[in-house]
């Protein structure tokens, strides 16, 4: 996990001041289509809908746009078809990336992700090619102002995570997937603060590279975020102390 959560707090620091608010609300109103569809349109029957629900609250997404996103989900309202896309290759210098995705229209996303790769001198592969390389868990960054280490271990334990570190001014908690509701539950029944909530690809090795060559790795890897129908992009670059510092 080393560095990949205040990669995390970067990215949402620069999402504030550059991201158009109106392609966030986009790409948080599809995961919701999604969820519902897939899950049902009861938050607390289906935890990955509730993630979605409250990663459109912290975007300040209206109440109605919220509701429009699950009746169309859920089929109660007329709304486009999304399909969920994954997507493999590598960047430059051999970092493997995996892209989480989207669409209503995958012979034009696969096209449009083949092209940033490609421009970026990676290459995108087929499945399988990276995924050996990463493994899905659930994530939960808690401000460590106000929180006593020993009782959120407690409570987030007794939930089923798994683990629990400090990178920075933030808790990182982190359970296998199945138990992400549970621990969700356990930390909104706590009404403990959570600044993000997410199902995350976990490299499980990284590759450190100069600055430089890690530079060109994390344009690609905007790139990719800045595409209207990518969700998420996973890497197994490092990011240490001179990247980071780089990079803000």
């Amino acid at each position: 996990m080393s560095g990949h959560s205040k990669w995390s707090t970067i990215k949402r620091k620069k999402g504030v001041k550059d991201a158009r608010r109106s392609k966030v609300w986009a790409r948080i109103a599809r995961d919701i289509m999604t969820a519902a569809r897939d899950g049902g349109g009861d938050p607390g029957m289906n935890p990955r809908l509730s993630l979605a629900i409250e990663k459109a609250k912290s975007e300040n997404m209206p109440k109605d746009n919220i509701e429009r996103a699950i009746k169309k989900g859920t089929g109660e309202i007329e709304g486009a078809d999304y399909v969920e896309m994954t997507y493999e290759g590598y960047a430059a210098s051999g970092i493997a990336v995996y892209v989480d995705a989207l669409t209503d229209n995958t012979n034009r996303t696969v096209a449009d992700i083949r092209s940033i790769f490609s421009k970026a001198g990676g290459s995108l592969g087929q499945n399988g090619s990276v995924a050996f390389l990463f493994t899905r868990k659930g994530v939960f960054e808690v401000p460590v102002e106000g929180v006593a280490e020993s009782d959120l271990f407690e409570l987030v334990a007794d939930a089923g995570a798994e683990d629990l570190t400090q990178e920075g001014d933030h808790f990182v908690v982190t359970c296998e997937v199945e138990d992400f509701g549970s621990v969700q539950n356990a930390l909104e029944t706590a009404s403990i603060n959570v600044e993000e909530a997410m199902l995350q690809r976990i490299p499980l090795s990284t590759t450190l590279l100069e600055v430089e060559a890690a530079g060109k790795v994390t344009k690609l890897i905007e790139k990719l975020e800045d595409h209207q129908d990518v969700q998420t992009v996973s890497t197994n670059l490092e990011f240490d102390e001179a990247l980071l510092e780089a990079l803000s």
